[in-house]
């Protein structure tokens, strides 16, 4: 029997030819990266600002970027790629994948009802124990030896960061156990209706202490959605890696802000900046457990906050979204 070599990864995964050309300057540029170009990344397992930062770069090649994908998140997980590559054709998803997506939908809820009567009063909701404490634990190990810190040693807590909190690793076994949880794809599912969801290949953070030399540089609240009305439904989460306590670093957001976004949108006077306006007197932070997961509404306003605490806040970014997932053009 003769074995033959894979086909290139850009005849395998359509629109990933297209994606490398233009983020590279080799075809027209569009504005922005919409919920197909999302899907793409997601399907071969890498970051969005991983694969911008690395193509804008270093402008590779087309077999170099194939290589580099290969290098850096294997190959594409089989039951992902059949899924995506069914739907850019029209067809339903392959068995495998439509029998996982029913066992999803059959599984008893995650969210009770007060939980969900919580997320439509406040748009957020905590899923306790979404992974185990075992699997937060290995997760944490990760991020600690990515950072190169030790918990045992604050001198080590404060390397060097371009990307301030954010912890640019997008892959890393023990990061699989929360995109692979059935737990936090049915939450998501709840939320959304369906469980014909995508998962989010997104990084992990590390927001240490506050000291006098070491100043909480951000993200303060902000909205990481265009606020042109309406804004279409859309969750984001975090998912807590050690006990986080709301003074140490947590999410905040400004709950139920959703039901008032729109008037209050209309009320500004004209040439005022909605992002510009300080709203963390109404900002709430969520304190969590290890292996707990916070999934709030894309149009709160959001953000991580200054730990006060005498222990760093550690934490993976995972989400989940809609393949019919719409975005405004204009970034408002």
């Amino acid at each position: 029997m003769i074995l033959r070599d894979p086909p290139p990864l850009s005849r395998q995964v359509p629109g990933l030819e297209d994606l490398w050309a233009r983020l590279t300057g080799r075809a027209p540029w569009r504005p922005g990266l919409g919920i197909a170009d999302r899907m793409v990344l997601d399907t071969i397992g890498l970051g969005l600002e991983q694969a911008q930062q690395h193509l804008g770069s270093q402008r590779p090649d087309l077999a170099a970027f194939e290589s580099w994908i290969l290098a850096t998140a294997g190959p594409p997980d089989r039951e992902r790629l059949g899924r995506y590559i069914s739907r850019s054709e029209g067809r339903p998803p392959p068995p495998a994948a439509r029998a996982r997506l029913d066992a999803i939908e059959a599984m008893a809820p995650v969210l009770s009802e007060t939980d969900l009567q919580a997320w439509e009063r406040d748009g957020v909701v905590v899923v306790p124990d979404a992974i185990s404490h075992g699997e937060a634990a290995e997760a944490a190990a990760a991020l600690w030896q990515t950072v190169g810190g030790r918990p045992d040693d604050p001198s080590s807590w404060y390397r060097p960061n371009d990307h301030g909190i954010m912890v640019q690793r997008f892959q890393h076994p023990a990061m699989e156990a929360a995109r692979r949880s059935p737990r936090i794809h049915k939450a998501f599912a709840q939320l959304w209706g369906s469980a014909d969801l995508w998962l989010t290949i997104d990084r992990l953070s590390f927001n240490p202490p506050e000291t006098p030399t070491h100043r909480f540089r951000g993200p303060h609240l902000h909205w990481d959605c265009s606020l042109a009305t309406p804004i279409p439904f859309a969750t984001q989460g975090i998912l807590y890696l050690e006990d986080t306590a709301a003074d140490q670093g947590a999410l905040t957001l400004v709950p139920g802000f959703h039901h008032r976004l729109g008037a209050w949108l209309d009320a500004l006077g004209p040439g005022v900046s909605p992002r510009d306006i300080d709203l963390s007197a109404e900002a709430t932070p969520i304190a969590g457990r290890a292996g707990d997961l916070i999934i709030w509404r894309q149009d709160l306003p959001h953000g991580a906050s200054a730990n006060l605490a005498d222990r760093p806040r550690l934490a993976q970014y995972i989400n989940m979204y809609h393949p019919d997932l719409t975005e405004h053009p204009d970034w408002v």
